[in-house]
């Protein structure tokens, strides 16, 4: 003898089961979180950009700093544009680290500080974009590997310093020019001084350096890179140390609101606009293959038997969650229908036929108070206790027919 089911049947699955699904996302996730956490607490401590006179980290500058300094020589970091200008004066040296950086309006300030006030400039890397204003009569030239190279020229500082390690930005100058050219690579210097420019007081000159690599920690101790900075560096009393940033304010000053979008996606690698490309047709590519139609439906036999009771509540939480009262309505009545027609002598096949059905179903019931058409044939509910009460009036109609 069976035992009775009391109670209902939930197929929502418990909390239990639930932390048990998604336990090991929430540790990953956790693990990310943390690793992160800490990883950002270490570098946030320490580190710097490249170049910059703080950092210890291999591409800093921290130790040709500490030796300008033990020098004699004061070392003012300069974030922005105003700083470095209100900074620079007479016997002082203004290194530039990345002067492509810097807008037109931005290089033009900056070159009226260099010929007015400071001695010596130092320009590190100085490409097509800055050149025109901060060198004139300089010409970029395509760079060149770093590696180790010999002076071949009579600039004090390099024949002293020997050979180093430069390479990058090759400057070429017009026929007749004055400048004093060294470390050449295929006949073009990387290390350009362009001596007694600007209108100040004093002789201002102006270096170009194609590569900044003897001013790394990891490179200062090797060959004669650690001379040849400190004589660039360290021949006036006073460096002032510019890091260019795109935070500074006064790069977009002068800028129209309509050129920012396009000065953005000037600083983007080419590269990495390829490598999105190619991420975004992988993207469709996958998504199609995920996508592809398995082929029609299989009908199978379940491996268990399922209660009636539970496959009709399973389906009818379904129709709930999607709000489905036309289709839960229309099972109902068409299940009703194929039931009254053999109670009815209609054939099964006419069931769902009014002009079939209801004139049985009037013959049966003449003097019933429901109105059949409605019921077996009507609109969908609006609301769920209007579901409700169409399931009650269709089992009474149908009680109503076998008991006539």
């Amino acid at each position: 003898m069976s035992r009775p089911v009391t109670g209902t049947t939930s197929t929502a699955p418990s909390a239990r089961q639930v932390w048990t699904r998604v336990r090991g996302t929430v540790l990953v996730l956790a693990l990310i979180l943390t690793g992160g956490l800490a990883l950002a607490t270490v570098r946030s401590t320490d580190a710097h950009g490249a170049l910059d006179p703080r950092s210890a980290d291999p591409q800093g500058s921290r130790a040709v700093a500490e030796l300008l300094k033990a020098r004699g020589v004061t070392v003012t970091l300069a974030t922005t544009l105003a700083e470095a200008t209100a900074a620079t004066d007479t016997g002082t040296t203004l290194l530039v680290t990345t002067p492509d950086l810097l807008t037109d309006a931005q290089q033009s300030t900056l070159h009226s500080a260099m010929t007015g006030s400071a001695t010596r400039t130092v320009l590190v890397g100085a490409g097509r974009a800055s050149l025109g204003i901060l060198a004139p009569g300089v010409i970029s030239a395509p760079s060149a590997p770093v590696e180790e190279r010999a002076p071949g020229c009579a600039l004090p500082a390099a024949t002293r310093a020997g050979s180093v390690d430069l390479g990058g930005e090759r400057y070429e100058t017009f026929p007749g020019s004055a400048a004093e050219a060294c470390y050449r690579s295929d006949g073009l210097p990387t290390l350009l001084l362009l001596p007694g420019t600007g209108s100040g007081t004093g002789a201002t000159d102006t270096v170009l350096l194609g590569s900044p690599d003897i001013l790394y920690n990891s490179r200062l101790d090797q060959r004669g890179n650690a001379s040849l900075a400190l004589q660039l560096l360290g021949s006036q009393p006073h460096l002032v140390w510019y890091l260019p940033s795109l935070s500074d304010t006064s790069a977009t000053s002068d800028t129209p609101a309509e050129d920012t979008t396009g000065n953005f996606l000037a600083l983007i690698p080419s590269g990495w606009l390829w490598g999105t490309l190619q991420l975004a047709l992988a993207a469709v590519l996958a998504a199609l293959w995920r996508g592809r139609r398995l082929g029609p439906l299989v009908t199978e036999r379940l491996p268990v038997a399922l209660r009636a009771s539970e496959a009709t509540e399973g389906r009818a939480r379904l129709y709930r969650k999607a709000n489905a009262r036309d289709r839960a309505a229309s099972v109902l009545r068409t299940a009703t229908r194929t039931r009254l027609a053999p109670l009815l002598g209609v054939p099964v096949q006419d069931a769902h036929s009014p002009d079939r059905l209801l004139p049985a179903l009037s013959a049966r019931l003449p003097e019933t108070t429901a109105d059949p058409r409605n019921l077996l044939f009507g609109p969908a509910p609006a609301d769920d206790a209007t579901l409700i009460r169409l399931a009650d009036q269709l089992d009474a109609l149908e009680r109503e027919v076998r008991t006539s």
